[in-house]
């Protein structure tokens, strides 16, 4: 069993804010970085690179390395291939593990068009976007993800399977829980990459993780997931496993989400918190709620992309259907944990990690700032299970319900225009255009329960 033992260079700075090109090639000298891998996300939220060696760092930190954009999930046509990759200086950290030829880094990158002018269809830049339309309106949004993960066998070929390496259940320890091992050194990755790690555990369903970090800007929290994503699956591989994000990988059983926390503050003020308040919740936070629910079937597309998205989002596994919010109630999509004062936050509890947080962050606050921005009043919570609710008290509560497949949250995306104004014409068109085909080519399969149920009796 290989093993992938977490190595955080001693002295390595925590901060690189404000670090500049020179800054980095130093740092590079001094814990002698072979390769620098320049990272950025496809539309889908895949992670993707461009790998340099030493000689050509200067060059990639000037944002000189071009890519073939055409070859990329919803980037660019052919007619229009070439995309510059600009590094966030910022985000520089050398991977804690040295692969056969060398010590690596990497960077985040931004895209450009070959004019120098920031790409429509870049994910990163989108959500830099929106963050500048709060801070307009005076706000910053601050972040906190719960990406939960499966870890399944591989086959003795190496491919994948769904079978799990152990029976544990939410919160148990070993020997049940066998993934104790892996999740701990997932953990001295992140640490030594410069995540403040603030918890880890087994989840409900067998073979099933969760490994939560520190809240933080929004756009720092979407560079964190892809980080994270990115670290769980190599570890995982590392020693012979398969870490999967996939909603719904096993029937019968709780999915994978993604709850996220969201805030939004005015300097260092919480502007969701107000003592005097009903709830001790402001009226920007209400608007904001409002503004979540009236868009989450619009939105549901982006933090919920897959075909398999929607096995998750069905009643009984505890993954939220019902477009509702509740001060401590789990059933619907909303929640409003206890704390308050600088802790005072919503969980959109609908999202699920196959998504691209950078989008996904987008729609959510742009949702949330329509509502600040056209003061929406918050409907009456709902504290009692909706789950067991009648017709008749879902309808009195203005409940509606999640979309049952992936064609009808299209359907509801394509409808919204907030949700599209807020990802661009590009985006939207692109984004679009993947999912539909990815639909048409689902229902071209015939599935086993198909066959079993069908093709005796008809």
């Amino acid at each position: 069993m290989a093993q992938a033992k977490a190595r955080s260079p001693d002295g390595f700075p925590a901060d690189l804010s404000g670090a500049g090109k020179d800054d980095i090639l130093e740092l590079s000298r001094e814990y002698r970085v072979d390769f620098l891998r320049l990272q950025f996300t496809d539309i889908l939220g895949v992670n993707k690179n461009v790998e340099v060696p030493r000689s050509q760092f200067p060059k990639a930190l000037d944002g000189e390395i071009m890519f073939d954009g055409s070859s990329i999930e919803g980037f660019v046509r052919i007619e229009e291939s070439d995309m510059l990759l600009k590094p966030d200086l910022a985000t520089f950290r050398i991977l804690p593990y040295d692969d056969e030829g060398g010590r690596v880094a990497r960077l985040l990158c931004d895209i450009y068009t070959p004019d120098e002018q920031p790409f429509a269809g870049c994910p990163r830049t989108t959500l830099k976007r929106q963050l500048e339309r709060a801070r307009k309106l005076g706000f910053s949004m601050m972040a906190g993800c719960e990406a939960e993960f499966f870890l399944f066998e591989k086959a003795a070929d190496g491919s994948p399977t769904t079978v799990t390496h152990d029976s544990g259940a939410y919160f148990d320890l070993g020997p049940v829980d066998k993934g104790e091992e892996i999740r701990r050194v997932i953990i001295e990755h992140l640490v030594a990459m410069g995540f403040e790690v603030e918890a880890a555990h087994h989840e409900v369903a067998i073979g099933q993780h969760e490994i939560d970090f520190k809240y933080a800007d929004a756009l720092i929290t979407a560079d964190n997931l892809t980080t994270f994503k990115f670290v769980v699956r190599n570890v995982a591989n590392r020693y012979g496993f398969l870490a999967s994000f996939m909603p719904k990988p096993i029937e019968g059983t709780n999915g994978s989400g993604m709850h996220t926390h969201q805030s939004l503050f005015r300097g260092k003020e919480n502007a969701f918190f107000d003592p005097k308040a009903e709830y001790q919740l402001s009226r920007v936070a209400a608007s904001y709620i409002e503004g979540l629910l009236q868009h989450a079937r619009g939105f549901c597309a982006i933090t919920n992309p897959l075909i398999n998205s929607y096995k998750r989002l069905v009643p009984g596994y505890e993954a939220p259907v019902n477009v509702a919010w509740s001060m401590r109630n789990r059933s619907p999509l909303v929640r409003i944990p206890d704390r308050r004062g600088l802790g005072t936050r919503c969980e959109l509890r609908m999202p699920d990690p196959s998504c691209n947080p950078y989008l996904a962050l987008t729609v959510q606050l742009a949702a949330g700032l329509d509502g600040v921005e056209r003061k929406l009043k918050a409907r009456e919570p709902v504290n009692r299970n909706i789950f067991t609710m009648s017709f008749r008290d879902r309808r009195k509560y203005r409940i509606d319900e999640l979309p049952r497949d992936l064609h009808e949250a299209l359907e509801l995306f394509e409808k919204d225009a907030v949700i599209q104004a807020a990802l661009g014409e590009h985006l939207t068109e692109r984004f679009l255009e993947a999912k539909r085909n990815e639909v048409m080519q689902y229902n071209r399969q015939v599935s086993r329960w198909e066959i079993e149920n069908y093709l005796g009796r008809y």
